[in-house]
């Protein structure tokens, strides 16, 4: 059986292969393909709608329990290469 994670956008329950595990690093969110990154993760579909719905509601920073704000530019980047 395979593992289940949550969308910390849609809060939908999926198989973590369906989502996109991200970490923070110095304030910057940084996209863990491998999911293997040390420290705390949060999972979101990869889908412009999911990663718009999170950084609108400050899902990553309540998730990833950090203070401040997070730099979305690398999480962004990657979705419009998936678009193109």
């Amino acid at each position: 059986m395979e593992p289940v994670r949550m969308c910390v956008a849609c809060r939908a329950r999926v198989p973590r292969t369906a989502l996109l595990r991200v970490v923070a690093r110095e304030s910057v969110l940084v996209i863990d393909e491998r999911a293997v990154l040390p420290g705390r993760g949060a999972w979101v579909h990869a889908s412009s709608a999911c990663m718009g719905v999170a950084v609108k509601r400050r899902a990553f920073v309540r998730a990833l329990r950090v203070s401040g704000t997070l730099d979305t530019q690398t999480i962004e980047e990657h979705l419009q290469q998936d678009k193109g």
